[in-house]
């Protein structure tokens, strides 16, 4: 299933999108999308159900905002240098265990939302990823397979970055990971049931209209099931909380000098195949 949540920031609706292309509102049966709602099978039944019955009624989108699709996000778990191509631009070592990092809930928006660059930031940077939505508490799991099985659905996320806060502001990376706006998500939530793999997918990414990230997931250095795995031996994962597995090569920061930060205007665009797609215009905070 592709869910979602639509209307103005902080009154979305849940929704479903049909094989067909056609919205469906999924208010009448469900409050939101949510935590509480990936982690109960019976309601996620509830949709299925209706969905294959017909029983759920046309949205007009006509002038639609599409919000990020997951309400009350827990935490949002990131890892760092987690593909083999970005770690060579970048001059780094792969590293022996995953980079984990953190974003604050509160940095999400939706996928068409406006993302705002920093007062004082020379250094913004784009940086498309593969999110995992965890639906299934997972503690001290012993296998990436067990992982998989604990996972609810994945999502495009954006980790929008400003590398001179993050790197050479005298400490850890969260400066340049926590500005406001610096976690687009979206357009979809998919569930795991329709990606049979989370290593054999695409992620593109182009800066007015430029292609700058061509990668593949294949080139994660620690999969998807293993950074879940990894991740929930130090803290505890719950359903709603979000994973973003890093990103590959072509980050501004891995350009020659002058290196092509985004600027007020730039307009950038990135998907992750089966999970839609993205658009962001950025202006002045």
């Amino acid at each position: 299933m592709k869910l979602l949540r639509v209307g103005t920031a902080g009154r979305e609706r849940p929704a479903l999108l049909g094989p067909d292309g056609t919205l469906r509102d999924l208010s009448g049966i469900v409050a939101d999308i949510d935590g509480t709602l990936l982690a109960d099978e019976d309601a996620l039944g509830r949709i299925r159900s209706a969905a294959a019955a017909g029983d759920l009624p046309a949205l007009d989108t006509a002038g639609l905002r599409t919000g990020p699709p997951l309400a009350r996000i827990g935490k949002i778990v990131c890892i760092g240098l987690n593909y083999h191509d970005h770690a060579r631009e970048t001059g780094a070592e792969p590293p022996a265990e995953p980079v984990v990092f953190f974003k604050a809930p509160d940095t999400v928006v939706g996928p068409d939302d406006t993302v705002l660059i920093p007062r004082g930031s020379v250094k913004t940077d784009w940086e498309v990823e593969l999110a995992v939505v965890i639906g299934r508490t997972a503690r001290y799991l012993e296998s990436a397979e067990d992982a998989l099985a604990h996972v609810a659905g994945y999502a495009v996320a954006h980790d929008v970055s400003e590398r001179e806060f993050q790197i050479e502001r005298g400490g850890t990376w969260d400066k340049g990971k926590n500005c406001e706006t610096f976690n687009p998500l979206g357009p979809w939530l998919v569930t795991a049931d329709e990606v049979p793999d989370p290593q054999n997918l695409s992620l593109r990414l182009w800066v007015n209209g430029e292609l700058k990230q061509n990668g593949t997931t294949a080139e994660q250095i620690f999969p998807v099931g293993e950074v879940v795995r990894y991740v929930s031996r130090f803290m505890t994962l719950y359903p709603g909380d979000v994973v973003n597995t890093g990103t590959p090569a072509g980050v501004a920061m891995g350009h020659p000098e002058p290196k092509p930060y985004l600027r007020a205007g730039d307009v950038v665009e990135l998907e992750v195949t089966g999970l839609g797609r993205q658009r962001q215009v950025l202006a002045q905070a």
